[in-house]
């Protein structure tokens, strides 16, 4: 059995879906802080599928899981990860997503389960000094959310030469998109992705898109959108590594191609097929004019490729949120 933390949220539960598809047996161990029970009932309808709410911040809810199920591997997504939040917060954060963990990886040992596929972040890296940005560049994070991710691969380097528990890190850039089928989806409260916010702009609220003076051929941001879907693959693909006896490591997982704020903007446009309503503002502190990932590493050790273009991405999150509307009028599909 397949432990999944954060299996309610975002990624955790495309990644469910995408184990229970293959006919792996998954339980879900998630607090519902962030997550939702109602993604949970859907997710059912697709396999073997446990779900535990409970938190990783008490160690008895998480040992509890361990003590009633044979546990061979764990993906672990449960974390706080807003950065401006995590500026204003940083105790919320270490002790959420670094103390929380610290409960997960001493449970593990305790029941000998030595492989763990984590969900780290580009935002270990910190303001890039060069991109695309490989394994090799530096780690300076500017925020309590990528220290805490990072302190957390440090942890795990640790673990693994002291107790030999194997782990993968996977260095997200940005995620976009969701379920082909429109099952599952991205589903924050509040919202703060570009792409959801860009399609719920309306003549009621416009997108607000910030800073247009940036350094880049249009003047706003770039950064690399990489399908929720690719990324799930990347998941199974790291666990048979571990699986197949892979050694602890890490990887970035992106498309190796940058899209402006603007250009995708302008694909939400043609999307929904009507004008968006935009407001012009300021930069915001700490946004690097470019994020780009160097994939390289990933496609060669895990034999992961990206399949999916920042426009399918976006026409499968629209999707999903005119069914999210749906959903939260308690009409489940």
């Amino acid at each position: 059995m397949i432990l999944i933390t954060g299996g309610a949220g975002y990624i955790g539960s495309h990644v469910a879906l995408a184990l229970l598809e293959k006919g792996k047996d998954v339980i879900i161990f998630d607090s519902l802080e962030l997550g939702h029970i109602e993604i949970i009932d859907i997710l059912k309808k697709y396999g073997n599928l446990k779900f535990v709410q409970g938190n990783l911040k008490n160690i008895d809810d998480i040992r509890g899981v361990f003590l009633v199920n044979k546990i061979e591997s764990v993906v672990h997504f449960a974390a706080y990860s807003q950065v401006g939040e995590s500026v204003k917060n940083p105790q919320k954060y270490y002790y959420n997503n670094v103390y929380g963990t610290l409960n997960l990886l001493n449970a593990m040992l305790e029941f000998n389960v030595n492989k763990i596929v984590f969900s780290s972040t580009a935002a270990t890296y910190g303001e890039p000094d060069y991109v695309p940005i490989d394994e090799k560049h530096s780690q300076k994070p500017i925020n309590a959310y990528g220290n805490s991710k990072l302190i957390v691969e440090r942890i795990m380097d640790d673990y693994d030469k002291a107790y030999d528990l194997r782990s993968v890190r996977l260095r997200y850039f940005n995620v976009a998109g969701a379920d082909s089928k429109a099952r599952i989806g991205e589903w924050h409260e509040p919202e703060t992705h570009l792409i959801p916010n860009i399609l719920k702009a309306d003549s009621k609220k416009s997108f607000k898109m910030f800073g247009d003076d940036y350094e880049t051929p249009d003047g706003t941001c770039v950064r690399d959108y990489i399908n929720v879907e690719d990324l799930a693959q990347a998941h199974i693909m790291a666990l048979e590594y571990l699986n197949n006896g892979g050694r602890t490591d890490y990887f970035n997982l992106g498309t190796g191609m940058g899209d402006s704020v603007k250009e995708v903007f302008k694909a939400c446009e043609e999307t929904l097929e009507r004008k968006i309503p935009v407001e012009i503002c300021p930069r915001r502190a700490g946004d690097p004019a470019k994020l780009i990932a160097d994939n390289k590493k990933a496609k060669e050790i895990l034999n992961w490729q990206p399949k999916n273009n920042l426009l399918y991405s976006i026409k499968t999150a629209n999707e999903w949120e005119k069914k999210l509307v749906r959903i939260k009028s308690g009409i489940i599909l």
